[in-house]
């Protein structure tokens, strides 16, 4: 009788440890909390930073804030937060949440998988380069999770994730674990420039900036047609000014990139949007008056 020889083991990262849950319940004033509430360190695109800022700590995290622009304000973060100088080597997960600048992301990255253990999950903003391309990036690979970043979407009750080829599904539990305890539900998608529905919205935003320069209708009307004919929140000028139109707009040029179709190429009208700022808002607000 033969013995069964045991396969070979290869290299493997070390397991992702799940998130601790934060503890709800706090310590009596002037007495020690039994408990260390977990760290949520954060980078990237400022706004959108200080809105998970506020959730988590709502839901028990100790907030530090790293390089994030434009910086915020001290007295804008959450009680008990902190801004960092540098990557906090004791957080338990870290978010990343650069849109516009590629660059300063990857920086951003490999700096956090230099300084965190090899155990914290990162969760990295994926709308405009793919999750499985920012891993490539760093050494710990089988840590980073990409999912949907933009204004607003820290309060929305479910979130998308992108695994990547380099996830194992110890990583995954840990950016469910995490997700879930500031109220959120993980919903697994492929790993696409846009993801799900940043695609949808920005291409609903692009197609009305291009019927807006033909003059087939006003800004407001657009909005009030696909709110009442179609039931969406918010009409796509509207939801371009609560999502920023530079954000729209470095969306729709990262898919143009990638997939090189007609359907994603930006209107020009909506590039002069985002280089013009508040112009166009004030703009609109002036021709109202004179109407």
């Amino acid at each position: 009788m033969t013995s069964r020889k045991k396969p070979a083991k290869g290299p493997t990262a070390k397991p992702i440890v799940r998130p601790s849950r934060p503890k709800q319940e706090t310590a009596p004033q002037g007495s020690a909390s039994p408990h260390t509430a977990p760290i949520l360190l954060l980078s990237g695109d400022g706004s959108i930073a200080m809105e998970y800022a506020h959730v988590a700590a709502a839901k028990g995290y100790i907030i530090h804030v790293w390089n994030a622009v434009p910086l915020p304000a001290r007295s804008s973060l959450p009680e008990g937060s902190k801004i960092v100088t540098s990557p906090t080597p004791t957080a338990s997960v870290a978010l990343e949440v650069t849109l516009l600048d590629r660059s300063a992301k990857q920086g951003n990255l490999q700096a956090l998988d230099a300084a965190l253990l090899p155990t914290a999950p990162i969760l990295s903003s994926s709308l405009t380069v793919s999750a499985t391309e920012q891993a490539s990036w760093i050494s710990g690979k089988h840590r980073l999770v990409g999912f949907a970043a933009l204004p607003t979407y820290a309060t929305k009750p479910a979130v998308e994730a992108a695994p990547t080829v380099f996830t194992p599904r110890q990583t995954l539990d840990a950016a469910a674990t995490f997700f879930s305890s500031i109220g959120q539900r993980m919903e697994l998608v492929q790993d696409r420039v846009g993801l799900v529905s940043a695609r949808i919205i920005c291409q609903l935003i692009n197609e009305a900036a291009f019927a807006l320069q033909d003059d087939v209708a006003r800004p407001e009307d657009v909005d009030t047609a696909m709110k009442l004919g179609v039931h969406y929140p918010h009409g796509p000028f509207a939801w371009a000014e609560i999502l920023g139109v530079r954000n729209v707009v470095a969306v729709l040029q990262a898919l143009h990139a990638e997939y090189q179709e007609e359907r994603y190429r930006l209107a020009p009208l909506l590039k002069h949007m985002a280089l013009g700022g508040e112009w166009w808002h004030r703009r609109n607000e002036t021709s109202t008056k004179d109407a």
